[in-house]
């Protein structure tokens, strides 16, 4: 296995290639790059940057573990919305396959795109509660979402990648038993998991036994940390979560991918300037300091992973 660092907090907004190189030279294996907008696979990812990015990976021994796609509204009641949906997923799949990455991976989607609140609020929140229409059809929109599921997952076998599922907070599959649900209704082998245990931890799984029940279907993980109240992603070691049991876990499963480090509630951390959710604001690059709690968690991880008999390349 590797581990790998997901590009976003070191620079939230592209260019990516000097956060490629730089997450590299802090001793990282591989990194995940991100579509957050249909329009950024015309205007970022051209066949110039597409090489510019190769290149870079090549240079600092590193490879692309996962491409993701901010695909939004998968879950809409609104048949043109899912279609823009599935749109953005086919060319993350392509632009994915470009630059070398066998995984493209999406967060598991809102039912009907509904404005869901913010799980960081929920501690400071007299009432936190979503006021839903009795009107909604929930029969007819958990069909059309697994069709959305089946259709990108269908895409990516065809172009011989795998299609990771990161549960989130609230969504569909936003649980074990809710990721159960879709891998047995969308009945693909090219879906799996990327099991995101600050998006399950609070929701009520615990880490290792996500990983137990889902086995082979883990296929890369984002590993950060959390005190089990919301979604916040810290530094391993700083939260409650066991990290001898979670990478227990995954030996035991026999995973041999990649476990990308994902912090995006420290200190530093890179947010570019839109209204993203989380505390820490304001930076378009990623500070030393961020880094340096990145250095930090990779000699924690490794430690933990040596000692439970995982192969660290």
């Amino acid at each position: 296995m590797r581990f790998g660092a997901s590009v976003w907090p070191w620079k939230w907004d592209t260019p990516y290639d000097k956060a490629v190189r730089r997450i590299g030279q802090a001793g990282f294996r591989a990194t995940e790059l991100i579509a957050w907008r249909p329009e950024t696979f015309d205007e970022y990812y051209t066949p110039d940057t597409v090489a510019l990015l190769k290149q870079t990976l090549d240079d600092e021994g590193m490879k692309i573990s996962q491409f993701v796609v901010n695909n939004g509204p998968a879950a809409s009641p609104d048949p043109r919305a899912r279609q823009a949906a599935i749109d953005m997923f086919k060319k993350g799949v392509d632009t994915g396959r470009e630059l070398g990455a066998t995984i493209v991976n999406t967060v598991t989607h809102m039912p009907f795109d509904l404005p869901y609140p913010r799980i960081t609020d929920r501690p400071l929140a007299q009432t936190f509660n979503l006021p839903l229409s009795k009107d909604l059809d929930w029969d007819q929109n958990w069909h059309d979402y697994v069709a959305v599921l089946k259709e990108c997952a269908d895409y990516a076998e065809q172009a011989g990648l795998v299609y990771s599922l990161e549960p989130h907070p609230f969504r569909y599959g936003g649980n074990t038993e809710g990721l159960l649900r879709l891998l047995e209704a969308v009945d693909s082998p090219a879906l799996g998991v990327n099991v995101d245990p600050s998006h399950l931890f609070p929701i009520g799984d615990f880490p290792n036994m996500v990983i137990y029940r889902l086995g082979s279907r883990v296929v890369h993980c984002h590993f950060s940390d959390n005190d089990g109240a919301t979604n916040v992603h810290w530094r391993p070691g700083m939260g409650k979560i066991d990290w001898t049991d979670t990478l227990q876990a995954l030996k035991d499963v026999g995973f041999d991918g990649v476990v990308s480090l994902e912090f995006e509630d420290v200190p530093g951390v890179s947010r570019g300037q839109a209204n993203v959710p989380g505390i820490y604001k304001g930076n378009d690059i990623a500070t030393e300091g961020f880094e340096a709690e990145y250095k930090t968690a990779l000699e924690y991880l490794t430690a933990i992973a040596h000692e439970v008999g995982l192969n660290v390349e």
